[in-house]
């Protein structure tokens, strides 16, 4: 099955910060501005997860954070979705609102501990970037908003697994 907001692939507009200011929807999507990082956007993007991390998972209930989560992802669906076909290319590199869900979700499941913090960091980025299976599948066949939003939400899995079994190792 091939979820697909056809895009012609070509980038139709230089994305900078009139472009984000243009529409709500691009700055949210490209993270308030990291991801107009020019090297490793997706990594810039990722970080910036952590101080909206710190301000908010202090005052939200466990079940508020969680809601918040997924109302995150919901959003990131569509305001992806909207900035990728405005861009003309459905996942710009640009485009890191994924990897911040992503990453509040890793964040909100790891440990305490600055040392938990750096290696779901690590773990999140590197699952991201080498897209073991079925993460590839999907970033190649899902396209649009749910594409952009999906793989990343995989990646985080991953990473939180991996941080389950050294947890679970080290007790």
């Amino acid at each position: 099955m091939n979820i697909s907001d056809e895009l012609s692939g070509e980038l139709l507009v230089k994305p900078g910060w009139r472009f984000l200011f243009s529409h709500p929807a691009h700055f949210v999507s490209f993270g308030f501005g990291s991801g107009l990082a020019r090297k490793a956007p997706g990594t810039f993007g990722t970080l910036a997860a952590f101080p909206l991390y710190w301000l908010t998972a202090p005052v939200l209930s466990n079940r508020q954070f969680m809601l918040a989560l997924v109302l995150a992802f919901a959003f990131g669906v569509w305001v992806c979705g909207y900035t990728g076909k405005k861009l003309g290319v459905a996942d710009y590199g640009g485009i890191v609102w994924d990897e911040i869900v992503a990453m509040l979700l890793v964040l909100f499941f790891t440990p305490p501990g600055w040392y938990w913090a750096l290696l779901a960091f690590v773990l999140f980025r590197f699952f991201d970037i080498l897209k073991p299976p079925p993460i590839r599948y999907f970033d190649s066949n899902w396209h649009g908003g749910l594409g952009v939003m999906f793989d990343d939400l995989l990646a985080a899995g991953y990473a939180l697994m991996c941080i389950a079994l050294l947890k679970s190792a080290l007790i």
